[in-house]
């Protein structure tokens, strides 16, 4: 339980949890529906030559992730103002209102439009995030953020099957309403249940400035800015492989069970994401939220090497459950550590910087794992998937570890005081 000061209530961490995850669940079930089937809907829109697609495909789906890398931070800002749910309840209102027009657009054009809208506004999981950070003790904030990955994942392992087949039932543009349909429900269900312990004070007020000067007073508090390079680096790495996996799926095996392994090799990795998120976010609360990081990076990097050498399909499927199973342990623990270190009164705001590292990290990623494979081959691109995270776990070891560490000590002699006093 947090008791919140301003009205005398008492809020129920574990409730707003349970109630994110399952609205997380369903917000990125919704939203994930549409990726299979973007490049048919570019057809039916009139896009028909090949060439011309797969560049609108590209465009469209990056165009999302630029306008949210580039708002991220000012909805931060808002939220540090506002509050939380109102972060959460204003993204998931008008996602539900633009994903519902994208049914009826009328070409590339205005698909791309409302994409980049749909990233403007975007941003109900880093709300989401901010809530449960900022609404959960302390001692706890790891294992509720790895329970609210496994949401995450599980939606994304989802959305996109099914998706495919209210596809194949119903035509592509009711996905989309029916995409709107259950952000909106989502949203509702959080307007209603969802208790937020916030109050806007004097000195929040006189903290919100231009994002430069904000970016440099966050940035100013240990380790916060190697913890944006490690999420950017983490999100590099990882998002470089995903996209082009299918070209890799195609080298073993026959051309007509391409779709059905290439699901299979995304799936096993986010279903092993989901099962171990809060079992390494509880280990995080009691060993350290860096040690976590620093340990699942490395058999992440690590696991990345043997895909290089890999002849038969299941070799790869297991190797990807795998890393999975560190990958459950990356982003609860630098989401931890981003709230231990972010400045008071300021946490939306830090949480929305790194969101925008997030965002970048997934549009480069692709991009330069392109021109990888172009360069040295898929098989290539593990090794260098593998170097920066190497790189990252040197980062955290120099940078964050000391940091941390430091917090920690400080946090055990403060809590001892207190038992002294009080006896």
């Amino acid at each position: 339980m947090v008791e919140d000061k301003g009205s005398g209530t008492v809020i129920n961490w574990k409730r707003n949890l349970f109630i994110l995850v399952v609205s997380q669940f369903l917000v990125i079930s919704a939203m994930t529906m549409i990726i299979p089937f973007l490049p048919l809907y570019l057809q039916d829109l009139g896009v028909t030559d090949p060439s011309t697609l797969s560049i609108w495909a590209g465009v469209i789906f990056g165009a999302n992730f630029l306008t949210a890398f580039l708002f991220s931070p000012f909805w931060g800002r808002m939220g540090d103002k506002y509050g939380r749910k109102a972060m959460i309840l204003r993204s998931g209102f008008g996602m539900a209102v633009v994903i519902s027009l994208t049914a009826f657009a009328i070409g590339p054009i205005s698909l791309l439009l409302l994409r980049l809208l749909n990233g403007v506004i975007s941003g109900f999981i880093p709300a989401s995030i901010a809530l449960v950070s900022t609404n959960t003790p302390k001692e706890r904030v790891g294992y509720a953020l790895g329970i609210l990955q496994s949401g995450s994942v599980s939606g994304a392992i989802c959305g996109p099957l099914i998706g495919g087949v209210l596809a194949q039932k119903f035509g592509y543009s009711m996905v989309f309403l029916i995409t709107g349909f259950c952000i909106f429900i989502a949203t509702l269900v959080v307007l209603f249940l969802v208790k937020e312990d916030f109050s806007s004070s004097e000195i929040k007020a006189k903290q919100l400035g231009n994002t430069l000067t904000e970016f440099k007073m966050v940035t100013a508090r240990k380790p916060v800015m190697s913890l944006y390079v490690v999420i950017f680096l983490i999100q590099f790495a990882i998002m470089g492989v995903n996209p082009l996996l299918s070209i890799f799926v195609e080298e073993l095996t026959s051309p007509e069970s391409v779709a059905f392994f290439a699901g299979i090799t995304l799936s096993v990795m986010g279903f092993a994401n989901m099962l171990t998120s809060p079992i390494l976010g509880r280990l995080s609360d009691k060993k350290g939220a860096q040690y976590v990081l620093i340990w699942s990076m490395l058999a992440v990097a690590v696991l990345s090497i043997p895909q290089a050498f890999v002849t038969d399909i299941w070799q790869l499927i297991s190797l990807r459950f795998l890393i999975g199973l560190g990958l459950g342990g990356l982003l609860p623990a630098v989401n931890t550590l981003i709230r231990i270190h972010s400045p008071s009164g300021m946490e939306s705001r830090t949480y929305g910087f790194s969101n925008s590292a997030m965002y970048l990290g997934t549009m480069i990623g692709p991009i330069l794992g392109g021109v990888v494979i172009s360069s040295i081959g898929i098989r290539g691109l593990f090794f260098v998937s593998a170097l920066f995270l190497l790189i990252n776990v040197a980062i955290v070891k120099r940078k964050v570890l000391p940091a941390a560490n430091n917090y920690s000590g400080l946090e055990k002699g403060r809590k001892g005081e207190e038992v002294i006093a009080q006896n």
